[in-house]
């Protein structure tokens, strides 16, 4: 029996619904075939759960090793680059992986927006905030266009650094930094949860809106024109609540949001950092219980191991202008078959 043959078992099994014997068709056929591109996708889609559920660890780890077959063979795969990003870094919380996974995309395809998007994303996450910079720097000076939520992204990751560039240097939190100030707003708040913004706003806010309310006919009168006072008085005061509520909880929670990026660095390092009496509180607990489950499982397993930080460690990043040849200018490659990046 050849290699199409049981592809297309597998993908008759696969549209009744059975994952499972789709996996094992499509993996007998790469087996003999290993060429075989389309198998090696159907092997990356039926290794993840079929119904929205989160992966676990081996589950993620099956998909990326067939993603990476898929990539390796057709590089024009828009689909699997995008797995390939979500798997490292939103479900294995491997970073550094991710960063150079969209480096490899850019010296592919170096026109395409996507790679530098997700860079600056997961750099700002990381706390380098002049590295996420010059990404979206890149996307300027290169003058490349993006879909309507790649905008708003770009847009968000913006204002982002812009507002830590308002920071001084040592109120970037860095988590390798055993002394950092960060460490000691973090044990201070770890008793509890993060505040919510819904929570913020309501007691900040909705008061006000009461007030509002229950004085306008004194305040305005009645009448159209007392309603439509009325109206834009309401709206404002929703909108700059609203804001301020956002600018609270960002204020409030600072020691969660760093707390964050310390479990984030040992999951993309594999390096104990953390100290036991914060790895025990309930904020830490509050964190890891919203984490994926094959972030979990791995982030166990680096506990398990304690591995300390080399005493020297800094961070490193991929060669950013790996897709520029010799004397600067962009590579060209063959685009025949790449699909774009477009949002679904």
């Amino acid at each position: 029996m050849g290699a199409e043959h049981h592809y297309l078992n597998a993908v008759e099994a696969y549209d009744e619904g059975d994952a499972e014997k789709a996996y094992e068709e499509a993996y007998k056929a790469v087996q003999i075939d290993p060429e075989h591109v389309d198998a090696w996708q159907l092997c990356a889609e039926t290794s993840l759960p079929q119904k929205g559920e989160k992966p676990t660890m081996m589950q993620a780890a099956k998909s990326l090793a067939a993603v990476r077959k898929v990539i390796t063979i057709d590089p024009n795969r828009t689909a699997m680059w995008m797995l390939g990003g979500r798997l490292l870094t939103d479900e294995l919380g491997l970073l550094s992986e991710g960063l150079q996974w969209w480096q490899d995309l850019r010296n592919h395809l170096p026109d395409e927006v996507t790679p530098l998007v997700e860079q600056a994303s997961l750099l700002a996450d990381m706390g380098h905030y002049l590295e996420a910079k010059y990404r979206l720097d890149a996307i300027i000076e290169d003058n490349l266009d993006g879909g309507p939520s790649q905008i708003a992204k770009i847009h968000q990751l913006r204002n982002q650094v812009i507002a830590a560039a308002n920071l001084q240097p040592s109120e970037h939190f860095k988590p390798w930094e055993k002394h950092h100030n960060g460490w000691g707003a973090i044990e201070l708040k770890m008793g509890k949860g993060p505040v919510s913004e819904s929570f913020l706003f309501l007691i900040t806010t909705v008061p006000v809106l009461m007030f509002v309310v229950y004085f306008s006919n004194q305040f305005s009168g009645e009448g159209w024109g007392a309603f439509c006072l009325t109206s834009i008085v309401i709206f404002g005061t929703v909108l700059v609540g609203m804001r301020f509520a956002k600018k609270m909880f960002h204020n409030i929670n600072r020691p969660a949001f760093n707390l964050l990026r310390a479990m984030n660095f040992e999951a993309n390092t594999g390096y104990c950092v953390i100290h036991t009496d914060i790895r025990t509180s309930p904020l830490y607990m509050f964190i890891m219980q919203r984490k994926p489950e094959a972030w979990q499982e791995r982030m166990l397993k680096i506990i398990e191991s304690n591995t300390s930080l080399p005493k020297n460690w800094k961070p490193s990043f991929p060669d950013f202008d790996a897709h520029l040849d010799e004397i600067g200018f962009i590579e060209e490659e063959n685009e025949e078959g790449f699909e774009p990046f477009e949002e679904e």
